[in-house]
């Protein structure tokens, strides 16, 4: 992909930039602003440039409808103090837009178009919108890999009309998740969680003939743990769960991917109870699993001090309950502690959620925030987004 660094002149050029801005909103306040500080060295490098900068975003699924609740308003006033900057948020709708009606004064240089999702034409793909848009300025960056796998007209056929390029953070995330999955230094370890195995089973799959290790936790564990025979009491799992996990020792063995479950754990009688660590073979029919044990944690910590890289998406409990964040907090530690040894790659909102708690957010090489986008890349589909840039 052409990046936006290999463009020498930005001088007062107008550039469309389409960023992925979605972030969790309570009473018009931001809840979390990660995603929002990830994208600032891009925005900082186009000021640096002179460049006249208009964001193209989006906040929630108003499904085509204008829901003010759903405005960017929020995430302008924060970039303003963020940036020191003068931002104008332009609700006008675009298709009135004349040929001078942004950038009207000679000092605007960052202007915020309304959330896009307000138009219905975006998540059709439409090109006519997309021309549209494309009117506004003369080059296209897409600085959204967590919106990249949506074919929608500002991240797909926007790019028909204008040069494109991938914006610094996007150049990262792809970075970042090839070195987990093509440009791999090996022995390399996966440390997946979640509540549903059959969710996440084209990206095992797609997985396991890359990695050496392949460690289960969370809620998906105990599907295993069920396959193997033991009483996992009341603990979640799925059903139909014997196909599913006779698919991955399958494709496991084939391609000697070692699988590893919790060898202990902790558990509860319910979610706000206090940790009990029990041994597999003590676990009582109203036991619910909750976390990994100690013994689990050493193993995983074990296979960490052999592995050169390492890739974790999902939480090892109900780490909502900070007696059943143990596990999650050891494995955020262990991996901070390896950061010059192992190269370490975090995605999931719930694993950020972890990563946060416990301040190693910054420990790590490289945290995704693309969600649906992060898993679609490692299950080896084909991104939009990235197939526009490259076309």
């Amino acid at each position: 992909m052409k990046k936006i660094e290999d463009l020498d002149d930005l001088n007062n050029k107008k550039v469309l930039l389409r960023l992925d801005l979605n972030v969790p909103l309570k009473d018009g306040k931001i809840l979390d602003t990660t995603r929002i500080d990830k994208i600032l060295l891009t925005l900082n490098y186009l000021i640096k440039k002179k460049a006249k900068i208009i964001i193209i975003s989006h906040i929630g699924r108003p499904k085509g409808k204008i829901d003010k609740s759903l405005s960017m308003l929020p995430v302008c006033h924060y970039l303003k103090k963020k940036l020191n900057k003068e931002i104008e948020l332009v609700d006008e709708r675009i298709f009135n837009f004349g040929s001078n009606f942004i950038f009207k004064k000679e000092n605007d240089k960052i202007i915020f178009l309304e959330n896009i999702r307000f138009y219905e034409q975006e998540e059709k793909n439409d090109e006519e919108f997309a021309k549209t848009l494309s009117n506004l300025g003369e080059i296209y960056v897409n600085d959204a890999f967590s919106c990249s796998h949506r074919a929608h007209a500002s991240v797909d056929k926007i790019t028909k009309f204008l040069p494109s390029y991938c914006g610094i953070q996007m150049d990262t995330e792809i970075s970042a998740l090839s070195k987990v999955t093509s440009n791999i230094d090996r022995p390399i370890t996966c440390i997946i969680g979640g509540s549903k195995i059959s969710t996440k089973l084209t990206v095992i799959k797609n997985l396991i003939p890359k990695f050496e290790n392949l460690i289960f936790v969370g809620g998906m564990a105990n599907n295993i743990l069920k396959h193997k025979g033991f009483n996992i009491g009341k603990s979640i799992y799925e059903t139909e769960y014997h196909l599913i996990i006779d698919e991955i020792f399958s494709l496991a063995k084939k391609y000697e991917c070692k699988i590893i479950s919790p060898i202990d754990v902790a558990v509860g009688k319910k979610v706000e109870d206090k940790a009990m660590i029990k041994e597999l073979s003590d676990i009582q029919n109203d036991d619910i699993i909750l976390d990994i044990g100690p013994k689990t944690i050493d193993l995983i910590y074990s296979i960490l001090d052999k592995s050169k890289t390492v890739l974790w998406n999902g939480p090892a409990g109900y780490f909502e309950n900070p007696n059943f964040a143990v596990g999650s907090k050891a494995i955020a530690k262990k991996i901070s502690d390896l950061k010059n040894k192992i190269y370490s790659v975090a995605g999931g909102g719930d694993t950020i959620a972890v990563l946060n708690k416990t301040k190693a957010i910054e420990k790590l090489n490289f945290v995704s925030t693309a969600g649906g986008a992060f898993l679609e890349y490692l299950e080896g589909k084909e991104i939009p987004g990235i197939k526009a840039l490259n076309l």
